[in-house]
């Protein structure tokens, strides 16, 4: 079926072209960095917003036109959809997808019956995935949409809705190898709380930790070699989740033992609605060696809630791409495009117009990354600032040579501190403007 009349094969047509279906910026062979793009940027398309969404919002009906999808929840409907969607891959040229369980097979009368239908869609994810080439870049289960998890699922009071989202994990990561995913992702949607009045945190915490060493020994037992990623986000649906930003996850996994298997995916909107900027969020999770995979979108600063828009800052981006090249690139994880065309953007070739939008932002960011990085201005200013720490007492501090009482003998013959330098900021804020 010939979902996007009018769509061809989209091309790179290089800064000048003013082509809306072209690229200006993303030329997957060129090589940057001693890569091509493709490698650094492996892109992937989610099927959840680009496949699922609906336009529907708390104000209003749906709007998408998506006239492949009858609107069933029937297995030939989702089998159908799978085939629009590799169309739709294979013409943008994303090398990757994601999705959750349910975005691909609908809910079945019994778990036995919903395992059974997730069975035929991946017969033909995986027809789909030879005839393309376009592989799995991580898959992961909704633990979030039902009505049994509306307690949570791994910190929910009610043991069974443990036991449910361990059975269906246990289903989606199987499934997951079967398809050559790279990763497999847990985003705790409902994993948190509303109120402490009605809450045993600890409780809840200790039953997480549990469901996430159970899930690493399956993975272990399945032979699933994929990275295993924990994905941060402070609330939306609850008040407060426990995975509410990249420090919290990381005590988490320190706390009970996990660092060894998990790694983080994330996304730049989740950042936002911690306080913080992506790359705050990734510096944390890199120079920690825990950086796996990212979720590429953005929110809008003056809302208070995750819109998930397509990214085109190329001062975003370029931030993204330096942190990414600085610690060798984001393989086997990718940059995952979770994000969705806005409610008012309903036809079908608007799926088009905003992931060449994006793709182009992140190929000019990388562009743009490696040209400072080439440069070596601002890491060579960065190094000088901390040249205190590179011979004298500040070696000596961080070799370990150091106690207060030496450091109180060195400052009383001393008498003062050296003079402080001047951090510059707005010069370095212009400085890297000129890249842009």
């Amino acid at each position: 079926m010939n979902g996007f009349p009018g769509a061809q094969r989209i091309p790179y047509e290089g800064p000048d072209s003013k082509n809306p279906l072209a690229f200006r910026w993303y030329d997957a062979d060129e090589v940057v960095a001693g890569r091509t793009m493709r490698e650094h940027l492996r892109f992937s398309t989610v099927y959840w917003h680009t496949f699922r969404a609906t336009g529907a919002d708390p104000f209003g009906a749906p709007t998408l036109q998506r006239p492949w999808d009858d609107g069933s929840d029937s297995v030939e409907n989702a089998r159908e959809r799978v085939h629009v969607a590799f169309e739709f891959m294979a013409r943008l040229g994303t090398p990757f997808y994601a999705f959750h369980d349910r975005d691909v097979a609908p809910e079945g009368a019994s778990l036995r019956q919903t395992n059974r239908n997730l069975d035929a869609v991946v017969e033909a994810l995986e027809a789909e995935q030879e005839r393309t080439g376009i592989r799995l870049l991580w898959g992961t289960a909704n633990l979030f949409s039902h009505p049994r998890y509306v307690h949570g699922a791994a910190t929910s009071c009610n043991a069974d809705a443990f036991a449910f989202a361990a059975a269906q994990v246990k289903k989606c990561m199987e499934v997951t190898r079967e398809l050559g995913g790279q990763n497999y992702v847990f985003w705790g949607g409902r994993e948190g709380y509303q109120t402490l009045l009605n809450t045993d945190m600890k409780r809840e915490l200790d039953h997480q930790g549990r469901f996430l060493h159970l899930a690493a020994d399956h993975a272990d037992r399945i032979g699933f070699t994929g990275t295993l990623l924990l994905e941060p986000k402070p609330k939306e649906p609850t008040k407060h989740q426990y995975d509410s930003d990249a420090a919290a996850c990381i005590n988490f996994l320190r706390a009970y033992g996990l660092t060894d298997r998990f790694k983080l995916n994330i996304e730049t909107n989740h950042a936002t609605l911690a306080g913080h900027e992506m790359a705050h969020e990734l510096e944390y999770a890199a120079h920690q060696g825990l950086l796996g995979s990212i979720d590429a979108n953005t929110g809008d600063l003056l809302l208070g809630w995750d819109t998930d828009q397509f990214p085109t800052s190329f001062y975003l981006t370029a931030q993204v791409m330096l942190i990414l090249l600085n610690y060798g690139g984001i393989a086997p994880g990718g940059i995952n495009f979770d994000a969705k065309v806005r409610r008012e953007s309903f036809e079908p070739i608007d799926l088009f117009h905003a992931h060449i939008g994006g793709m182009d932002a992140f190929a000019r960011g990388l562009k743009i990354a490696a040209a400072i990085r080439a440069d070596g201005d601002l890491r060579s200013f960065v190094q000088e600032r901390y040249a205190s720490w590179d011979s004298g007492i500040g070696a000596r501090i961080e070799s370990g040579q150091a106690d207060f009482a030496s450091l109180e003998a060195y400052l009383l013959e001393k008498g003062e501190i050296a003079p402080n330098a001047s951090g510059r900021q707005e010069m370095l804020e212009h400085l890297f403007n000129r890249y842009l």
